[in-house]
């Protein structure tokens, strides 16, 4: 992601989730969205204690058949940051957070992130090296 696009990302983000913690509240009542957020904040947990033990299960198996676990990491990246917004209150991020939280739906994630790490080595913004 740019720096350009990070300012308008902090001020727009937590003015929709304050939009859709208005909408929800006047539909289904305060109470109900609170326990909403907390529901998935537990989901999130939940998910990101199964999926994290799941990602680090496959690393050691390619470790140990002598292959480095370059998907798994992806994965790992992909687990660690959707665990972290589902926690963080909010519905609009929940949602993302789900989707990167589920196998079959971080593969759009783990392709950008793969052209994300490519471009930055091209700029020599990370040094790879092999010893």
């Amino acid at each position: 992601m740019k720096m350009k696009y990070l300012l308008p990302a902090l001020i727009l983000i937590p003015a929709i989730e304050i939009g859709v913690f208005l909408w929800l509240s006047r539909l289904i009542g305060v109470l109900s969205v609170v326990g909403l957020i907390i529901a998935t904040a537990l989901l999130g947990i939940i998910l990101a204690r199964y999926q994290g033990m799941e990602v680090v299960r496959r690393s050691q198996q390619q470790i140990q058949r002598g292959f480095p676990p370059t998907e798994e990491i992806l994965d790992g990246i992909a687990t660690l940051l959707g665990a972290f917004l589902l926690i963080i209150p909010g519905f609009v991020l929940d949602a993302a957070g789900l989707l990167l939280l589920i196998p079959w739906t971080r593969k759009q994630f783990k392709k950008q992130l793969k052209k994300l790490t490519t471009q930055l080595i091209g700029r020599n913004t990370i040094i790879y090296r092999r010893w």
